[in-house]
């Protein structure tokens, strides 16, 4: 297989396959599997660890996602930012540290689920493959930003490009076939988290807290054993 075929397989067949799997896998979950879309939070088997670890990893991803689709729907608006050195200096640093918080945040939610077994129990097979392809994501991205620097601005200039051909189904792998391998490497495996998306816990941030904006409020009530006080010659009696 040459060179030029592995590309098209990479960069052109696996975006589309990985979309269709994205939006086919969501839409049959949600009719065949409803449940399956909440959170199911793990949070009261343990909280503790839980909410240091997940805190930095929200943190973290939600803000280099962020940066990813600035970059990809304003690249001009980015380059000029960065066409202050400064700034870019700024930018640059303020990414590498979301990157290493987000990798803080993994890890730490890893290990929480290999010590509590009841958080190990919640956890599928394709939990562990998500996480683990999550980790190699987020180590990808922190190499580029240490031997690769200023990967905002070319971001811009030709990640940015390849994925909108991508999107407007006329794809154009020119952009991406002179990259460095581990450039590659961090396209080739966001698809493929893009493509196992809809088989794991990751679907809960398809619909939440967006159903929080427009959910009735809802009235706790907590029951329990109530001794009233004695009246008369009465017995206490308890009352749920």
């Amino acid at each position: 297989m040459t060179n030029a075929t592995m590309s098209q397989l990479l960069f052109v067949m696996l975006p589309y396959v990985a979309l269709f799997m994205f939006f086919i896998g969501t839409i049959m979950r949600y009719r065949k599997a409803p449940f399956s879309y909440s959170s199911l939070s793990s949070q009261f088997l343990e909280n503790n660890q839980h909410f240091w670890g997940v805190t930095a990893l929200h943190y973290g991803i939600i803000t280099i996602l962020f940066g990813h689709l600035m970059g990809l729907l304003i690249p001009r608006q980015v380059l000029l930012w960065n066409s202050i050195p400064l700034r870019l200096y700024v930018l640059e640093t303020f990414s590498l540290a979301c990157a290493l918080l987000a990798l803080v945040g993994l890890l730490g939610t890893i290990e929480r689920r290999i010590r509590y077994p009841k958080a190990r129990k919640v956890t599928s097979p394709v939990d562990w493959i998500i996480e683990i392809m999550l980790i190699l994501q987020v180590i990808a991205g922190i190499y580029v930003g240490v031997f690769r620097p200023w990967g905002t601005a070319w971001y811009s200039i030709s990640a940015a490009p390849y994925l909108r051909s991508i999107f407007f189904l006329s794809p154009d792998i020119s952009y991406i076939a002179t990259m460095p391998w581990i450039v590659k490497l961090h396209v080739i495996n966001a698809w493929l988290i893009v493509g196992l998306f809809p088989f794991t816990r990751l679907v809960h941030v398809l619909v939440a807290p967006l159903p929080y904006l427009w959910r009735k409020p809802q009235l706790v009530r907590w029951y329990g054993i109530r001794i009233l006080p004695l009246r008369g010659r009465g017995v206490s009696s308890a009352r749920g």
